[in-house]
């Protein structure tokens, strides 16, 4: 950590995958990004220092439009997740960052600086110590990553690297809602479904996928995929698919209504060896994914037909719309599980 390496923020378009469109140099490594959807020339980022930033692709400059600093309380451990969230009650942009040091903070921007409030503290049960002079001293969990709930604006998910999931609320800073003992090593990704109101997917280094129901404490579904999981992702076609990366090269996209045991393609990315996979994510509108790996590679794939196929409609049922059939689809799933007799 006090050896900081210089980063680079690049934007590509597929018309010229070979070079990139804009360039922004950083002191620090960039860890991680966000597109606001209203303003998506508006990019937030994280850097391994610690500070956040957001850089305007509407201005001739290759510094960021605002950044954080010792003073206004910025990370002291790399941060590895920030997300944009909707406009306060005063109308100003505001985004959330998630960092090894356990803080969540909310960096709202006000009067041409950004102005940040710690929504909470991740502290690890149990591992009070005694400082000087009979100081008591909390253990501040690590957090990995986070995301927020599609439809209840107040609910998130925090990700660690004890492996817990703490389900959080933007209104309670001391306390969380519930914790989830979710994987023996640190939690790589967690993610809501994108149709489905109370299911989450989360992914680790422990070579596991889980998929829960937020209501219940154990998980519906268990991937063992032989490999760290460096990331998951829902796809957002269908509310039964999503990609997964493992650290051992390969992507792997499963489809729960098709197959609810194994992948439907388990592919080899990366080729070399002593590379990793560490990122995945689906296209919004095309049937495409961008792999992220280790040595700075950015892989882009198409998902073949049979990966991206829609469900039939069967004689005599009603036609149902699109998240409709999708919350359906996923529903039917879950029912099965709970109910293992159905199955048989």
């Amino acid at each position: 950590f006090r050896k900081q390496g210089q980063g680079m923020l690049l934007l590509y378009t597929m018309k010229n995958p070979s070079f990139p469109e804009y360039v922004f140099s950083s002191e620090s490594g960039i860890m991680c990004l966000d597109f606001h959807n209203d303003h998506p020339y508006l990019v937030a980022v994280g850097f391994y220092d610690g500070n956040v930033a957001i850089y305007n692709l509407k201005k001739a400059t290759s510094q960021p439009s605002y950044k954080s600093s010792a003073k206004s309380g910025k990370h002291t451990e790399p941060v590895w997740q920030v997300k944009w969230q909707k406009d306060d009650t005063d109308n100003n942009l505001n985004f959330f960052s998630v960092s090894s040091d356990g803080r969540i903070v909310s960096w709202t921007l006000i009067k041409n600086e950004l102005v940040h409030t710690d929504v909470i503290k991740l502290s690890v049960e149990g591992t009070t110590t005694q400082g000087p002079e009979g100081l008591q001293l909390q253990t501040l969990g690590c957090g990995t990553s986070f995301d927020f709930h599609k439809k209840i604006d107040y609910l998130f998910l925090v990700g660690t690297e004890e492996g817990k999931i703490y389900k959080c609320s933007k209104c309670y800073s001391s306390q969380f809602l519930d914790v989830f003992e979710a994987h023996h090593m640190a939690v790589d990704s967690v993610s809501w479904n994108p149709y489905h109101l109370k299911v989450f997917i989360s992914c680790s280094s422990d070579w596991t996928v889980k998929i829960w129901d937020h209501t219940i404490k154990t998980p519906m579904f268990v991937y063992d995929l032989s490999s760290a999981v460096g990331d998951v992702a829902w796809s957002p076609y269908s509310s039964t698919v999503f990609a997964a990366v493992t650290t051992d090269g390969k992507a792997h996209v499963f489809d729960l209504s098709i197959n609810k045991y194994e992948a439907l393609c388990t592919q080899i990315v990366v080729a070399k060896r002593k590379n990793k996979t560490t990122h995945i994510q689906f296209n919004p509108v095309y049937p495409v994914v961008i792999i992220g790996d280790e040595r700075g590679h950015i892989t882009s794939l198409k998902l073949s037909p049979n990966l991206r196929r829609m469900p039939k409609e069967k004689k005599g049922q009603e036609v149902k719309k699109g998240p409709e059939v999708e919350i359906a689809k996923l529903d039917k799933l879950l029912t099965l599980v709970r109910d293992p007799e159905s199955m048989a």
